[in-house]
């Protein structure tokens, strides 16, 4: 098989030829048919976090190191299983839950293995997508497709999980009878538009520093759209809301869009923080119980909200966003264009 890995942080990746693996147990090898490229890869690919203050969270000092083979929105066929590996067989199309933990942690047990501090990760802590074959770990990470293209599914394993999961921080009280801020206009930030529609929001104002994302997601069924940059982006962000905006989620996580963000939600409002891009903010306690405001981190999303967020794509109820398919020999390229805020939707890399 061959992959396209990270062998340094920094470095450009490596293309790297490798048995194909055989599943063993209640193994599951695929044959990827498509992967989202995230902006989470561009994080993995550097191997720190901004934290602000000079300060990085740097990976290889909490233990992952290269090589890691990246992709974590993936869809593909089967092609091998394991002796134990019941509910799958050769020539099922599988849309994968990447978010994958011990299985054995009380975290797991409740159904959070998101959360797991043992992770096995695909694209992570085990090989994902940026590769031709790919191994899952057992057949209950496995969602059929049911007549979605791969390349239309794999977004939903990252992309529409974390924005659906954030929207259900946020609240079906909230979201359906105030607007929300949507903070970035990316792949994240559409997709988020588009499930508020699906689930019956009252609606979406975004912000985002690039007009051609703004007018996506003008296109998409935003109330509107406002450039994050402008010094009075929180008043047009009120102004185009045409209501308390209820809450805030944060595709970005830079200390622009969070003080924009907890700025522009009306008194009991909640700020969803999502996005890695790093930095800090100074926050004023005593507005934090005056304004009633909650602060929020939300990490992608479990096994549970996956199957639910998937039912919710089968009955069609969500509108498509853009994809722009890219081969798989091309991942380096399409970061770079991620990393340069050319790509407008999600960039999907075909073997």
């Amino acid at each position: 098989m061959r992959s396209f890995d990270i062998v340094e942080y920094g470095a450009p990746l490596q293309s790297v030829d490798r048995p194909t693996p055989v599943p063993e147990g209640t193994e599951v090898l695929l044959r990827t048919l498509a992967t989202g490229v995230c902006h989470s890869d561009l994080h993995l690919w550097d191997g720190f976090y901004e934290l602000g203050g000079g300060k990085r969270f740097m990976l290889g000092e909490r233990g992952l190191k290269p090589p890691i083979t990246l992709g974590h929105e993936i869809a593909g066929e089967v092609v091998a299983c394991g002796p134990d590996a019941a509910g799958a067989k050769a020539g099922d199309r599988r849309v994968i839950f990447p978010w994958i933990g011990c299985g054995t942690c009380a975290v797991c047990q409740r159904g959070d293995e998101h959360l797991c501090n043992r992770p096995r990760a695909l694209g992570i802590n085990r090989p994902g997508g940026f590769a031709d074959h790919v191994l899952v770990p057992h057949p209950r990470y496995l969602l059929e497709l049911d007549g979605l293209a791969p390349e239309q599914a794999a977004p939903y394993a990252c992309s529409g999980l974390t924005a659906f999961s954030a929207l259900r921080k946020v609240g079906e009280a909230v979201y359906r009878a105030q607007p929300i801020l949507v903070l970035g206009a990316g792949g994240l930030g559409l997709m988020c538009v588009a499930l508020l529609k699906a689930l019956g929001g009252h609606g979406a104002v975004v912000a985002d520093i690039d007009p051609r994302k703004r007018e996506a997601a003008l296109a998409g069924g935003a109330l509107g759209a406002v450039d994050a940059a402008a010094p009075d982006a929180v008043k047009q962000a009120q102004a185009a809301a045409k209501a308390p905006i209820g809450a805030a989620i944060d595709f970005v996580g830079a200390g622009q869009t969070a003080r924009l963000g907890i700025d522009a939600i009306a008194r009991g409002g909640k700020y969803v923080i999502v996005g890695l891009f790093g930095g800090d903010i100074t926050l004023s306690l005593p507005l934090l119980p005056l304004r009633a405001i909650a602060i929020e981190g939300s990490f992608v999303g479990s096994l549970g909200e996956f199957q639910a967020l998937m039912g919710l794509v089968k009955q069609g109820k969500v509108p498509p966003v853009p994809l722009e398919p890219r081969p798989l020999a091309g991942a380096e390229a399409a970061l770079r264009d991620l990393k340069a805020g050319q790509i407008v939707g999600r960039a999907i890399l075909k073997p």
